[in-house]
């Protein structure tokens, strides 16, 4: 009898995945496999159904067929909670945080959130520091500016200690000047905590910084998959974004 091979007990397996809405096909057969530390770039025109496909990830909505697996487990379909608990968290394109609740408040509220040890804190120090959260500390996070809302809003994923991180254009909203920021919080994630990271981003300097392996979805269809230099060639990535469609937010109220 053949021996069926071992899984990475962390890595993420998406198997031809499809996603319709009556019948509108958001997107069709799409498959990856995310290894455990590793790094994977989404990207694609508007509407190319990349938030619909991480929503289906994180157990936000069901796919159509296919399945979703973490290692030897099957996640499609568990609910978002479920899947957390299993260490598999996204962030939001918008801003993620509790007003009237001080930045302190918020990352001891994404611990417990998550029943781990409030150590995990003193992990977070030198990214806290870096972004400056921690001279904000007692500060609520609604009278943050927008940049350090949304550092604050990736550190509470992080701290809940992922092992996967599914990063909704996580620069969406920020200052040139702020991006660095994620080239920083992404090394720190797989450096300090081992996350496999899936991130989807429109910003293509920094896919080109930091990925080194994208896929391409163009109307609901994987068309490439390789280096950002080698997928942004391309005469059929280019014509995809030459010719995008309409704002992907009406793809994320799914």
């Amino acid at each position: 009898m053949t021996a069926v091979p071992q899984l990475p007990a962390e890595a993420l397996y998406a198997e031809r995945m499809s996603k319709s809405f009556g019948g509108l096909k958001v997107f069709h057969d799409v498959s990856f496999t995310l290894q455990p530390g590793g790094l994977l770039g989404v990207i694609g025109p508007n509407g190319a159904g990349k938030t619909t496909m991480i929503n289906i990830i994180s157990g936000r909505l069901a796919a159509s067929s296919g399945q979703v697996r973490l290692g030897e487990t099957r996640i499609d379909g568990r609910p978002v909670y479920d899947n957390a608990g299993r260490g598999l968290v996204r962030s939001f394109q918008q801003t993620a945080t509790f007003s009237g609740h001080s930045v302190s408040d918020n990352l001891r509220s994404a611990v417990r959130f998550a029943r781990r040890d409030l150590s995990v804190l003193e992990r977070l120090a030198p990214l806290l520091e870096q972004f400056g959260l921690v001279e904000n500390w007692n500060r609520h996070a609604e009278v943050l500016p927008y940049g350090l809302q949304k550092m604050l809003g990736l550190t509470m994923a992080l701290a809940t200690q992922p092992r996967i991180l599914l990063l909704d254009e996580p620069a969406a909203g920020l200052e040139k000047s702020e991006r660095s920021n994620i080239d920083a919080y992404v090394g720190f994630a797989q450096r300090e905590f081992g996350c496999g990271v899936l991130l989807v981003e429109h910003d293509m300097e920094l896919i080109r910084r930091l990925c080194p392996e994208v896929i391409v979805l163009d109307g609901g269809r994987l068309i490439a998959t390789g280096s950002p230099d080698e997928v942004l060639n391309r005469k059929d990535v280019i014509d995809a974004y030459l010719g995008g469609g309409d704002e992907e937010d009406g793809d994320a109220e799914h």
